[in-house]
């Protein structure tokens, strides 16, 4: 085991600052943990109509791959690679509605799934064509209105969700629609795993979050622990907003303020009574992340939160964030431990990138 993370959270220690600092980590973990997981890459209305197609770079300063979600008069949708198999240009390069994808080097033509339709002065090319002059497909899912793939995927995207689904499946998830307000990136100066160690414990809130620790009732705050996710549950301090929770769910009359579920390795889903604010946390080097806020709101949503309220927490957790980038420089650090009732899901996180690390 690269990192030897216990599996009882009351003897474990954290993973190295070397997880951190080395760029031999970071390097490796491209191929070991984004190239293997599931990502999320666009929202569904990219490529909504027939014909239509969305180019995009895979995890930019990552691994850099191509990428292209095409519309196909099946009404199938599909991620394909976008570099033609001739001699490797890149195919698509804005996005819009094509009958055809046809490289504008040699003339070499695929159909919007990906298999090979045509190219020109190639009659007397012996075994042509073959499996390997067609686009190669890249797995994909749709779910909430958005597209996740991957490369090479050593989990299943369904067991992935399926807490999510069993928890909170009863809210208008299909009436989630993108709002402008709230959206944005963010760059932080740390690794993208500091970013997600402090999303994953609400153990820090009273320390830096003020307002949030107000709003929230943090003497009941709550973790769950699922094989590829994690859920902190927030119940609403008095007079406090809320969720309306029906008979049947577990959470049946309990005042929950917030669903903050963390999908490994790099997404967090946190579901409030208007609607979701999804964080995606994309690796740019070893010490520079960017986070993007998206915004969705339920139709008809009767409660409003003011995106200000999740952008000062924001800031705060970048500060925090970029101190602790600071801090575990250090010549006298190595690692700590964790709290066993506050630190659960940080545990949970760094146990994966132990095992992810050791396939």
């Amino acid at each position: 085991m690269p990192f030897q993370i216990h599996k009882n959270i009351s003897k474990a220690s954290t993973l190295p600052s070397d997880f951190y600092r080395d760029f031999t980590h970071f390097e490796a973990s491209k191929e070991k943990i984004f190239a293997s997981t599931w990502q999320y890459v666009a929202d569904a209305n990219v490529v909504e109509e027939q014909g239509a197609v969305y180019p995009f770079t895979f995890l930019t300063g990552v691994l850099d791959e191509p990428l292209l979600l095409t519309h196909d008069r099946a009404n199938q949708v599909h991620c394909l690679s976008n570099v033609c198999t001739h001699r490797g240009k890149i195919i698509v390069e804005k996005a819009g509605k094509n009958r055809l994808l046809s490289c504008g080097y040699h003339g070499r033509c695929f159909h919007l799934d990906g298999q090979f339709k045509s190219m020109p002065q190639f009659e007397k090319t012996e075994n042509f064509p073959s499996e390997a002059d067609n686009l190669t497909k890249i797995h994909l899912r749709k779910w909430l209105g958005l597209y996740f793939i991957s490369l090479e995927p050593k989990l299943d995207f369904e067991e992935l969700i399926r807490p999510i689904q069993d928890r909170v499946g009863w809210m208008p998830l299909n009436t989630l629609e993108f709002n402008e307000e709230g959206t944005k990136d963010y760059s932080v100066n740390a690794h993208w795993a500091l970013y997600c160690d402090n999303y994953l414990e609400g153990f820090h809130v009273p320390f830096v979050h003020p307002a949030l620790n107000q709003a929230l009732d943090f003497g009941s705050y709550d973790y769950e622990i699922f094989p590829y996710c994690n859920l902190q549950v927030g119940i609403a301090g008095e007079g406090e907003p809320h969720f309306d929770i029906p008979k049947g769910s577990p959470d049946y009359g309990r005042k929950v303020y917030a669903y903050y579920f963390w999908l490994f390795p790099n997404l967090m889903l946190n579901f409030y009574p208007w609607g979701l604010s999804l964080n995606y946390v994309q690796p740019i080097s070893h010490n520079q992340t960017i986070v993007s806020f998206r915004t969705y709101k339920f139709k008809n949503a009767s409660f409003q939160r003011t995106a200000n309220n999740l952008e000062n927490t924001e800031i705060e957790d970048e500060a925090v964030v970029e101190n602790v980038q600071l801090g575990i420089q250090s010549r006298y650090y190595k690692s700590g431990r964790f709290s066993p009732t506050m630190e659960k899901g940080v545990h949970h996180f760094h146990g994966l990138i132990d095992d992810f690390f050791s396939k």
